[in-house]
């Protein structure tokens, strides 16, 4: 019998409408444009403003449009993983929400929290579901609105985040495409640097969390900034001698969005140019889990069947990783 591997086959994505740019973000804190251009390298962010509106109704659109995309129909999808940080409401998950808005009523579904990790962990749990031959068609969407979570008195935080969501099919091929290997760590002690304090088990919501404003992203910048600097270039480098890749036959860097200098860190310690780096930071600023699916639906249609792909991250946990990738179709 042939060995199934796990294939990306379609794309979607959605951004609100609402831009929300550092010349009003200097407005709130003390900051100023050229100040978030340099330590971060974010121009403006997405954020979902609709009263009522979550991280659902952002995935919602991103999934429609997928279906749209590849005439795939609700009734087809076996399984729905949603990767989130700021799911729609403590429980039920948020995929289940999706599942329904959707009008997938044949699958199961289920909510992965890694942090800005958490779409590079939900492509290694979706995959595995597509290589056991059991499932055939795995939507895996990853979005977040940030906004929801930031302080926009914090001048370490609010220039930061933005909202976004993007989703991908995962569908089984016995051809030589798709996922070829994976480099997920983790260090939890890393919590300490990189939280939020309040809402959870350990100090549930009272008037005095939110009083101190405690619901909101607690961020040590310096010691996040130096691991994450160290942990996304570490797995990439190893990534590539791993499989004898260089600057020559891998074709593109998908890395998480959190801060323009972690990326051109960790393209440097691989010896890769810009040119082959893929970068959307300075118009969404960091999604969370939609930044690696985003920048796949912006890029869709330089990718050429056969390209080699690392995808990047580090986030909250700590999380971070790196999965190569072999892609499988031209855009049309």
């Amino acid at each position: 019998m042939d060995k199934i591997n796990a294939i990306i086959t379609g794309i979607g994505a959605f951004v609100p409408e609402y831009i929300l740019t550092n010349e009003e973000i200097s407005k709130m804190v003390d900051t100023t444009d050229e100040w978030i251009m340099t330590r971060i390298g974010i121009k403006e962010r997405h954020i979902l403003k609709e009263p009522g509106s979550g991280t659902s109704d952002m995935a919602v659109k991103a999934v429609e449009q997928l279906l749209k995309k590849t005439n795939t129909s609700p009734d087809e999808i076996d399984l729905l993983i949603c990767t989130t940080v700021t799911p729609d409401m403590q429980f039920p998950a948020t995929a289940n929400i999706i599942s329904d808005k959707v009008g997938i009523i044949n699958a199961f579904s289920f909510d992965i929290n890694a942090g800005c990790s958490g779409f590079l962990y939900g492509m290694s749990v979706a995959s595995k579901f597509v290589t056991s031959g059991q499932y055939k068609k795995v939507i895996l969407v990853g979005a977040d609105k940030m906004s929801s979570i930031v302080d926009y008195t914090d001048r370490s935080v609010s220039p930061i985040f933005g909202d976004g969501a993007g989703a991908i099919l995962l569908e089984p091929t016995t051809e030589d495409y798709g996922f070829v290997d994976e480099i997920l760590r983790v260090d939890g002690s890393g919590r300490n640097h990189l939280h939020q304090k309040a809402g959870g088990s350990i100090k549930p919501a009272s008037h005095e969390s939110v009083d101190a404003r405690e619901h909101f992203i607690y961020q040590e910048g310096q010691p996040v900034f130096k691991a994450a600097v160290k942990g996304m270039a570490d797995v990439s480098v190893e990534m590539m001698e791993k499989h004898n890749l260089t600057n020559e036959n891998l074709a593109w860097l998908v890395p998480h969005q959190a801060n323009l200098r972690i990326i051109d860190a960790t393209a440097n310690r691989m010896n890769l140019a810009r040119e082959k780096v893929m970068i959307n930071i300075e118009r969404y600023g960091n999604t969370t889990d939609g930044t690696l699916p985003l920048l796949l639906w912006e890029w869709e249609k330089k990718l050429k069947k056969g390209d080699n792909i690392i995808f990047a991250t580090f986030g909250a946990g700590f999380t971070w990783g790196a999965i190569l990738y072999k892609w499988a179709y031209d855009a049309k």
